[in-house]
C-alpha cells in the first residue's frame, strides 16, 4: 500500500510518500481501507516531534472508509465507518480499535465523515464539558473560523451563549458570522481590550484558546472573576510557564489544558459524543465546512497550508481519488 512515512522529525518536507508493506490488525483491531484522511493541528505536533512517537511512523489519526477484515468476526467487510483513533490514518489501510469505529450515516458525505469526529467531539467537550455552556454565558474563541473554532461556535451559539471569535481575515470573519458568532475581533496587541469593550467589561465566562503563545497572555486578561481560560491548542507555539497566582489575581479563574483523550475516556463517553456530533449533522444543527482537499502525496502541501493559517474549516486527504469522483 501507499502511505506517508515520517523518518525524522522536522517541516514538512519529512512527509514522505511511499509504498510499504500493509498493516496487520493486533488484537481488538479492524483492518480499514480509507478512503478520506483528516488532517489535525495535532498531526503537525506529531510530525515535528512535540508529541513524540517512535521513528518511522505514519501521522494521522482520522477517516472514513470500509472495513476489509475484523478478525472477531464481528463487524462485516465493505461496513462504512469513521474513526478519530486511528494512528497511522494518512495511508490507503489502517488498523482501527474496533471499539472506536463509528458507523457513517445515510447523508454524510466522505470528507464530512473524515473529519467530523476529532474535531467535532473536540467541539463537543469544549462546549458541553470543559464548561457546559447556557444561556446567559459567553465564550471567546480564538481560530474562530478553523474546523474547531467553527463547529464550537454553532454550539455554543445552539446552547444559548453569546460567542465572541478571533480571525485574521475579512473572509474568516464573514464565514465566523455565518456560523453564528456575535462579535468577531481581530488578533493584535489590543486584543484583549477589544474583548473587554465587547463584554463591557464584564469578561467571559470562557476563554477557548487553540493558539497558544501568540493569545494566552491576552485571553487571560478577559476571563470574568471564577470563569475559565482553557488552552486546547497551541498553534502558535507552547505558552510560557504560568505563575498560578495570576490565576488569584485576575479573579480566582480556572485554568485547563485538555485533551479529547481524557474526554472519551471511557467507551460510553466516547460513544456520547460521537454520537452526538453524527446526529447534530443529520439533523443540520452543526455545518462541518471542508476548506481545503489535497491527495494524499500532497500531505505536505496540506501541512503547509494548515500551518500557515491559509485553510478554513477542515482539511483532508483524498486517498482513493472518492472526492475528485464525486
Amino acid at each position: 500500500m501507499h502511505a506517508i512515512v515520517v523518518d525524522a522529525h522536522g517541516g514538512p518536507g519529512v512527509l514522505s510518500y511511499r509504498e510499504i508493506e500493509d498493516p496487520v490488525p493486533g488484537d481488538g483491531q479492524v483492518l480499514v481501507a480509507v478512503d478520506v484522511a483528516g488532517v489535525n493541528y495535532i498531526d503537525t505536533y506529531i510530525r515535528e516531534g512535540i508529541y513524540p512517537r517512535p521513528l518511522p511512523l505514519i501521522p494521522g489519526f482520522e477517516g472514513t472508509g470500509t472495513v476489509i477484515d475484523d478478525p472477531s468476526g464481528t463487524i462485516a467487510p465493505g461496513t462504512l465507518v469513521a474513526w478519530c483513533d486511528g494512528f497511522g490514518s494518512y495511508a490507503e489501510k489502517v488498523c482501527v480499535p474496533s471499539d472506536r469505529l463509528v458507523a457513517v450515516p445515510q447523508g454524510i458525505g466522505p470528507a464530512v465523515a473524515a473529519s467530523m469526529l476529532l474535531q467535532g467531539m473536540t467541539a463537543h467537550y469544549l462546549t458541553h464539558g470543559v464548561c457546559r455552556l447556557g444561556p446567559g454565558d459567553s465564550c471567546v474563541i480564538t481560530a474562530g473560523a478553523g474546523g474547531v473554532g467553527l463547529i464550537a461556535t454553532r454550539m455554543a451559539t445552539n446552547l444559548g451563549a453569546r460567542v465572541i471569535t478571533v480571525v485574521s481575515s475579512d473572509d474568516k470573519e464573514q464565514l465566523s458570522r455565518q456560523a453564528g458568532a456575535d462579535v468577531v475581533l481581530r488578533y493584535g496587541d489590543d486584543l484583549a481590550a477589544q474583548i473587554r469593550d465587547a463584554t463591557d467589561g464584564q469578561g467571559v465566562t470562557v476563554a477557548y484558546d487553540g493558539v497558544g503563545k501568540d493569545t494566552f497572555s491576552q485571553l487571560l486578561e478577559t476571563v470574568a472573576p471564577r470563569g475559565t481560560l482553557c488552552l486546547f491548542g497551541a498553534a502558535s507555539g507552547p505558552v510560557d510557564p504560568v505563575d498560578p497566582q495570576l490565576l488569584n489575581s485576575h479573579g480566582s479563574l480556572f485554568l485547563t489544558r485538555p485533551t479529547l483523550a481524557d474526554y472519551t475516556a471511557s467507551a460510553e463517553e466516547f460513544g456520547k459524543r460521537a454520537q452526538a456530533v453524527t446526529r447534530a449533522i443529520v439533523d443540520g444543527e452543526i455545518d462541518i465546512r471542508i476548506g481545503a482537499t489535497f491527495p494524499l502525496e500532497r500531505a505536505a502541501d496540506a501541512h503547509r497550508a494548515l500551518q500557515s493559517r491559509a485553510t478554513t474549516g477542515s482539511v483532508v486527504l483524498d486517498v482513493t481519488g472518492t472526492l475528485h469522483q464525486r
